[in-house]
C-alpha cells in the first residue's frame, strides 16, 4: 500500500504526525450493558494509543474495576487487542458498580489512577456510565487533595497528574443518546431482530398466523420503529408515540384488511417500553389477547430478550467502533483543561465531537418530555433521524381509502437499472406507495431501459409490493443496456403510456442511461418530464453520494466470509490469506471491507502500488507473523492492477513467505450481490426512494403547464444521494466534470480517508489528515425548517 502523494495547495492541513502521546497514559473502559462493536473501540483505542507513543491501559470489569484497581487495571499490548474485531459484547467485561456512585469508590478509583500515571479515560457506555465520568472529572481536583492530606499519594504525583482528560463513545443497542445518529450496537442488535423476523415470516406464511415480536427499548423506540420499517411490519408500539385512544378497533381493522387483501400474515412489533396514552403498558400478551378475541387469527407471541445484544458486530458497527476509537484518542491528545468532556459520535457518516454533558442534558430532556406526555417534543428531541424514520413509516404502512387520495392524473415509472444490489426491491416498494399516496398512477417497467423500449411497462399497484422490503436481486429484473441506442422506441413507449415522469434505481449505468436520456431532451419532446435516480449498487462509485443501497449488504458479506476463512486456520500453523473482492475500479468494498474485517494490507486502483511496495507489505507481514499473530489478512480489488493479479499475489506471498506462514486465495465472486438487505440498507433504501417520489411530486407539480408536463431544464434531471450529512438532489449534468468515466468511479471518493485508520490499524507508519477532525460541535436544538434539497438520513 503506497502512500499516495496529496497535491500540492495552501497548506492548513493539521497532520496527527504532530499530535505525540509520548509520556501520556490512556485507560480504555466498557461499561454498563455490553454492545456489539465495542471491543472493535476497545481495539482501536489501544492501537492508536501505542501507534502515537502513548502507555495504555485496560480496566476490566467498567467502573468496579476501576474501583478494585490490582490485577483489573492492565497494559495492553498491540497483540493483546488481536482478532477480538469480530467478536460481539465487550472482552474486557463491563458491569455495573453501585460503589464509583459513592464518594469513597470514587476516591478509591482516583488513587488506583494515579498511582499508574493515568490522566486520560476513553469511557465506551450509556448515558449513566458516561455521566458518571463526568462528575469523576469535575471532582478530580478535590480528590487528589484528599489523597494528598490521607498521604496516599505525595506533592509530585499531585502535580504530575492534575487534570483528567475524558472522552466517552456510546456503546448502546436502543441508540437512546442524543446528538449521535447511530450508537455502537445499534446495527448489529438490528441485524439480530431483522434475521429472526425474516425467519418468523416463512412459518408465519405457510400458517397464515399473526407474530407479535417484543424488542428491546424500555426508553426508546429505535429498534422497534426501523425493525418495523425493515420488514414492514403492519402495526408498531414505541414509547415516543403512543396509540390514540381506540387503537384497538383501528389496528383489528387494519390487520383484517391486510388478510383480506390476500396477505397471508401479520407482523406487529412491540418495543418493550410500549404504553398508550394513559401511561399503561401495552405487553405483547394483551396485544395477542385482543386479536384472538377481536379477530380470531392463530395468534403467537416472540419476545426477542437478550439475542438482541449477542452475536458477532456487523460491518457497520465494526467500522463505526474503529472510526470512533481513533477520534477519541485524538480528541484525547488534543484536550486542555478548557475542554468540556466530550462524546465522539457520528452524523451522516461523519465523526463529530459534542460536549458530553449537552448530549446528556438533550437525552434525559426527552424522557423528561416524556413523562410529561410531550410526545411530539420528544421525537423532535430525538432528533431528525428517528423523525425521519417516523414519518417515513407512517406513510408507508397506513394505505389510505381511495377517497381520501389527491387525483394528480400524473403517471409515473419505476425501473431497475445495471447489476442487482440487495434493497432495490425495498426502494420500488417505497416509491411505488409514496406516489400511490401522493395521487399518482404507478407504472413499473422489466428488465430496465430494455424493458422500457420493448414496452414491458404495467401499473403496480399498493398490494404488489407487498413483502418486498426484505427480498434480495431485483424482482423487476435488471439489465445492463443504455437507452442511447432506442431513444425513438422509448420516446413511443412514454408517449404510448402517457409517462409523467422517470424513477431509476439502479448503478454506473442507470446515471448514464440519465444522461443520455436528458442529453436527448432537445430531440424528443417526450423525454421533457421530471427524471430522478437513486444510487443502487454493490460498488458504491456513483458521482454524487457518499453511499449507495446495496452497498452495506456486500460489506456485511465480505466481513462475514473473512471471519470464517480466519477461522478456517484457527489451530493450524500461521496463514495468510489473499482475498479478492467485486467494485470494478472502485476500492470501496476493499478498504471498508478490510477496515471491518482486521485486513494488513488492501490494493485498490485508486492508490497506485508497485513492487517495492508488495515487497514491504510482504515484509512487514512475516515481521507481526513471528510475534504471536497466528493469521493475515490481504483483500484486493478486482481490478486493482492488471499484472499483479491475485494469483501473482498469492504466489509472491507464498514464496516470500516460505517458513514462516503458508498462503491460501479466495475470490469471493457474486456472493457479494446476494443474499436478503442487510437493515442498513433496507431503511436507506426505503427512505431516499420516499425522498425522491416527493421531488417527483413537487416537480411534477412546478413543470405542468398549459395541460401537460414540460420539463427541460437541467435541476430536472437529478440523483438524490448522500452527501456527508444530508439527502442532496444534484442535477446529473453537473455530476459530468466529478467522474472518471473510462474507470466508472468519481472523482473524489471520501472513503479514501479511512485508507490511512486502516493502516495505523495494521501497524504501518502513516500520514494521516485530521483537519476534519477535532472541532468540538454543539447539540442543535432548534433547528431551521428543513430545506427541499436536504434530510438527514
Amino acid at each position: 500500500m503506497a502512500g499516495a502523494v496529496a497535491p500540492k495547495r495552501q497548506d492548513t492541513r493539521k497532520f496527527f504526525e504532530n499530535l505525540s502521546g509520548a509520556g501520556k497514559s490512556i485507560a480504555v473502559l466498557t461499561s454498563g450493558g455490553d454492545a456489539q462493536g465495542m471491543n472493535g473501540a476497545v481495539r482501536a483505542v489501544v492501537r492508536m494509543g501505542i501507534y502515537v507513543g502513548a502507555k495504555v491501559y485496560f480496566i476490566h470489569e467498567g467502573y468496579q474495576g476501576m474501583v478494585d484497581g490490582g490485577d483489573n487495571i492492565k497494559e495492553a499490548t498491540w497483540e493483546s487487542v488481536s482478532s477480538m474485531l469480530q467478536v460481539g459484547g465487550t472482552v474486557i467485561g463491563s458491569a455495573r458498580c453501585k460503589e464509583f456512585r459513592t464518594h469513597e469508590g470514587r476516591l478509591k478509583a482516583a488513587h488506583n489512577l494515579v498511582q499508574r500515571g493515568i490522566t486520560n479515560l476513553c469511557v465506551i457506555g450509556g448515558d449513566g456510565s458516561l455521566t458518571g465520568a463526568n462528575l469523576f472529572r469535575e471532582e478530580w481536583s478535590g480528590l487528589l487533595d484528599e489523597l494528598l492530606q490521607q498521604g496516599l499519594i505525595d506533592e509530585e504525583a499531585s502535580r504530575r497528574n492534575s487534570e483528567l482528560h475524558i472522552v466517552g463513545m456510546v456503546g448502546s443497542i436502543d441508540n437512546d443518546f442524543c446528538g449521535t445518529d447511530m450508537t455502537i450496537g445499534t446495527d448489529s442488535a438490528l441485524h439480530r431482530i431483522i434475521e429472526v423476523v425474516d425467519a418468523i415470516m416463512t412459518t408465519a406464511q405457510s400458517h397464515q398466523r399473526t407474530f407479535v415480536l417484543e424488542v428491546m427499548g424500555r426508553h426508546c423506540g429505535y429498534l422497534a420503529l426501523v425493525s418495523a420499517l425493515a420488514c414492514g411490519a403492519d402495526w408498531v408500539f414505541i414509547p415516543e408515540m403512543p396509540p390514540e385512544d381506540g387503537w384497538e378497533d383501528s389496528m383489528c381493522q387494519k390487520l383484517s384488511e391486510n388478510r383480506a387483501d390476500k396477505k397471508r400474515l401479520n407482523i406487529i412489533i412491540v418495543a418493550e417500553g410500549a404504553i398508550d396514552s394513559h401511561n399503561k403498558a401495552i405487553t405483547p400478551d394483551y396485544i395477542k389477547d385482543l386479536v384472538v378475541r377481536c379477530l380470531g387469527f392463530d395468534t403467537r407471541v416472540t419476545i426477542l430478550g437478550h439475542v438482541q445484544r449477542g452475536g458477532t458486530p456487523s460491518a457497520f458497527d465494526r467500522i463505526l467502533a474503529s472510526r470512533m476509537g481513533v477520534e477519541a484518542v485524538l480528541a484525547l491528545l488534543e484536550a486542555s483543561a478548557n475542554t468540556p468532556a466530550c462524546v465522539v459520535s457520528l452524523v451522516g457518516n461523519q465523526a463529530v465531537r459534542l460536549p458530553l454533558m449537552e448530549c446528556v442534558q438533550m437525552t434525559q430532556e426527552v424522557q423528561k418530555a416524556m413523562d410529561e406526555k410531550k410526545f411530539e417534543e420528544a421525537v423532535r428531541l430525538r432528533g431528525r433521524s428517528f423523525e425521519n424514520n417516523l414519518s417515513t413509516y407512517r406513510l408507508l404502512s397506513h394505505r389510505k381509502a381511495d377517497s381520501e387520495l389527491p387525483n394528480s392524473s400524473f403517471n409515473v415509472a419505476v425501473l431497475n437499472v445495471g447489476a442487482p444490489a440487495a434493497g432495490m426491491n425495498a426502494a420500488v416498494r417505497s416509491a411505488v406507495r409514496v406516489g400511490i399516496t401522493e395521487g399518482h398512477k404507478m407504472f413499473a417497467v422489466s428488465d430496465g431501459f430494455e424493458g422500457f423500449y420493448k414496452g414491458q411497462i404495467k401499473e403496480i399497484k399498493w398490494g404488489d409490493v407487498g413483502g418486498w422490503t426484505g427480498q434480495g436481486g431485483s424482482l423487476l429484473g435488471t439489465k445492463r443496456t443504455l437507452p442511447g441506442k432506442h431513444l425513438d422506441k422509448i420516446a413511443e413507449q412514454i408517449r404510448i403510456h402517457n409517462i409523467n415522469a422517470l424513477l431509476v434505481i439502479g448503478g454506473f449505468e442507470g446515471y448514464l442511461g440519465l444522461l443520455e436520456l436528458s442529453s436527448a431532451r432537445d430531440k424528443y419532446s417526450e423525454l421533457c418530464v421530471p427524471m430522478v435516480m437513486v444510487p443502487a449498487t454493490v460498488s458504491n462509485n456513483i458521482p454524487g453520494s457518499d453511499l449507495s443501497i446495496g452497498s452495506d449488504t456486500a460489506l456485511n458479506a465480505i466481513t462475514d466470509t473473512c471471519d470464517r476463512i480466519k477461522q478456517s486456520a484457527s489451530g493450524t500453523k500461521r496463514r495468510v490469506f489473499i482475498i479478492e473482492t467485486m467494485g470494478g475500479y472502485c476500492g470501496y468494498l476493499a478498504t471498508v471491507g478490510g477496515l471491518a474485517a482486521g485486513a494488513d494490507t488492501v490494493y485498490i486502483y485508486e492508490e497506485p502500488f508497485d513492487i517495492r511496495d508488495l515487497q514491504a507489505n510482504v515484509e512487514h507481514l512475516t515481521q507481526k507473523m513471528k510475534t504471536s499473530i497466528q493469521r493475515g489478512l490481504v483483500l484486493r480489488n478486482e481490478n486493482c492492477n492488471e499484472n499483479f493479479t491475485t494469483d501473482f499475489i498469492y504466489q509472491l506471498y507464498t514464496e516470500e513467505g516460505r517458513g514462516v506462514f503458508d498462503c491460501r486465495k479466495n475470490i469471493l465472486g457474486h456472493m457479494q450481490q446476494g443474499g436478503a438487505p442487510s437493515p442498513f440498507d433496507r431503511n436507506f433504501s426505503t427512505k431516499i426512494s420516499a425522498k425522491a417520489m416527493q421531488w417527483i411530486t413537487r416537480t411534477l407539480k412546478d413543470s405542468f403547464k398549459g395541460g401537460r408536463v414540460f420539463a427541460n431544464s437541467e435541476d430536472t434531471a437529478c440523483l438524490l444521494g448522500m452527501r456527508r450529512r444530508a439527502l442532496v438532489f444534484q442535477p446529473v449534468s453537473q455530476l459530468r466534470d466529478e467522474t472518471d468515466f473510462v474507470h466508472r468511479i468519481p472523482k473524489e471518493q471520501w472513503w479514501l480517508k479511512l485508507r490511512p485508520l486502516m493502516k495505523i490499524l495494521a501497524k504501518y507508519k502513516t500520514s494521516y489528515d485530521v483537519s476534519d477532525a477535532g472541532q468540538l460541535e454543539h447539540v442543535t436544538r432548534v433547528r431551521p425548517k428543513e430545506s427541499n434539497t436536504s434530510a438527514t438520513i
